[in-house]
């Protein structure tokens, strides 16, 4: 009796897959050693496909790398989703949002979107996608934040301490790229998170007993 040929993989699927794996190697890649040694060569080795492969999906390395952070940035808006979902049976305090910001704004992702504003800031067509697509990122994190606080935009001045909270967070991934800024980035995100909620009418959780230098 001969055996049964088992089913072959969809083309379609073969192809998501492959393209998957580029846009984290990508990632990878920008997080590890920046925009200079981001190559579609390096990424496709990292990826495990061949470079003809990745030129199919990817012609150009902008093309590739603009992808891909817009695919860590969508992971990252579903892991902050995730995250506040986990927490649906209680209104998260205050300072949980402000510390799932501070994660958020750590990972390698965020470090990969950093080189990418970098090359960006140089380079006018580059900057041409980037821009639009930070602006999506930065809306989506705004609603999501505005939504996980329950704060009332409606109310003056509170749709900028939201903002204000969101610059914070990024500003100290900037301080946590070239050291480990974490001791200093909790106790300044607890007593954010103090004067945060003073600032929307809550009552706190708990008050900061952070000691700021």
């Amino acid at each position: 009796m001969t055996a049964q040929a088992l089913p072959r993989e969809p083309q379609q699927d073969r192809s998501r897959a492959t393209r998957r794996r580029l846009l984290e190697a990508a990632i990878g890649c920008l997080a590890s050693v920046g925009w200079a040694g981001t190559t579609v060569a390096v990424v496709a080795e990292r990826a495990g496909v061949s470079r003809g492969a990745a030129q199919h999906h990817f012609r150009t390395r902008e093309e590739l790398v603009t992808a891909a952070v817009e695919y860590g940035s969508d992971v990252r808006m579903a892991q902050m989703r995730e995250r506040l979902d986990a927490l649906a049976d209680r209104r998260p305090s205050t300072l949980d949002v402000v510390a799932l910001l501070g994660e958020m704004y750590t990972t390698p992702l965020f470090r990969a979107a950093l080189q990418l504003w970098v090359a960006a800031s140089s380079d006018e067509q580059l900057r041409a996608q980037v821009v639009p697509l930070e602006a999506r990122v930065g809306r989506e994190a705004h609603r999501l934040t505005v939504e996980a606080l329950g704060a009332d935009e409606s109310v003056p001045g509170v749709r900028e301490t939201v903002q204000a909270t969101l610059d914070l967070v990024r500003g100290l991934g900037l301080a946590d790229l070239l050291t480990d800024d974490s001791a200093r980035r909790t106790r300044l995100l607890d007593q954010w998170a103090a004067t945060l909620d003073r600032a929307l009418g809550h009552r706190p959780d708990r008050e900061s007993e952070s000691d700021l230098p």
